[in-house]
């Protein structure tokens, strides 16, 4: 029997840094909306489905999901792994691809190479392109089994590993899981720069981006865009001094 695998992605209003973020106008559209277009173009995921949380605040990304035909579940908001553990059990997942709401770039291609690397090493509960980090910021896929995810959501203890969701299963501390091999760049992929949206500037080179190559449908090619900034080297800096947020206190 096939398994089922879904495409989760965590968006929330409150956002410390840029709050709101998750609906900033971006070539007219919310920029959840280009998130959620950009992850439905993996042809490996069975659903995408936007786990955002009750409070009042997030009642817009509901909106917006339901005016838009996304699936969405209301979970915790400090407790993103409970979120993720019940969105998954309420969608029958038995693989889940993780993708944030900040990440307007990710690359459909990649995440069907994460997809397909998972199921071709039988066994594992765990691989991601984050392990090693190869890819920019902002092209961040993992994935990992839903059986992987009960055992973190019942065990895990520390902070960290409940609002991270996936810290507690890729440190393995102890030994309870199987962690495939990193995926890695190929060398048209390699580039430093940050595709993630954390701060008011990365929101800017983002949308610059888009002005640029977005052509108000399909979705943009990543390949392009870093082709982009790198020939457009002061675009390119706008964020270069952005530091990213720690894991750990």
């Amino acid at each position: 029997m096939k398994l089922k695998t879904d495409i989760i992605i965590q968006a929330r209003m409150g956002s410390g840094r840029l709050p709101g973020k998750v609906m900033k106008n971006l070539c007219g559209y919310p920029m959840l909306y280009h998130v959620v277009k950009r992850a439905r173009g993996a042809v490996l995921a069975d659903d995408v489905v936007v786990a955002t949380t009750v409070l009042k605040q997030d009642d817009v990304v509901e909106k917006f999901c339901a005016e838009n035909g996304i699936k969405y579940f209301r979970g915790s908001e400090e407790d993103v792994l409970d979120r993720y553990y019940s969105t998954a059990k309420c969608f029958d997942s038995d693989i889940i691809v993780r993708v944030t709401s900040d990440c307007p770039l990710i690359d459909p291609a990649i995440i069907d190479e994460c997809i397909k690397k998972f199921a071709e090493h039988k066994g594992v509960d765990y691989l991601s392109n984050i392990s090693i980090r190869t890819f920019p910021r902002g092209l961040d896929t993992e994935v990992f089994s839903f059986k992987a995810l009960e055992i973190a959501h019942k065990n895990a203890e520390e902070k960290y590993e409940r609002e991270h969701v996936t810290p507690y299963i890729w440190e393995n501390k102890k030994g309870e899981f199987k962690i495939g091999e990193p995926v890695e760049a190929s060398d048209e992929y390699r580039r430093d720069y940050r595709l993630t949206v954390d701060y008011g500037e990365d929101f800017q080179l983002v949308a610059e981006i888009y002005k640029a190559l977005y052509n108000g449908s399909g979705i943009i090619n990543v390949k392009d865009a870093l082709l982009f900034l790198d020939k457009n080297p002061e675009i390119a800096s706008i964020n270069a001094h952005c530091e990213q947020i720690a894991l750990k206190p």
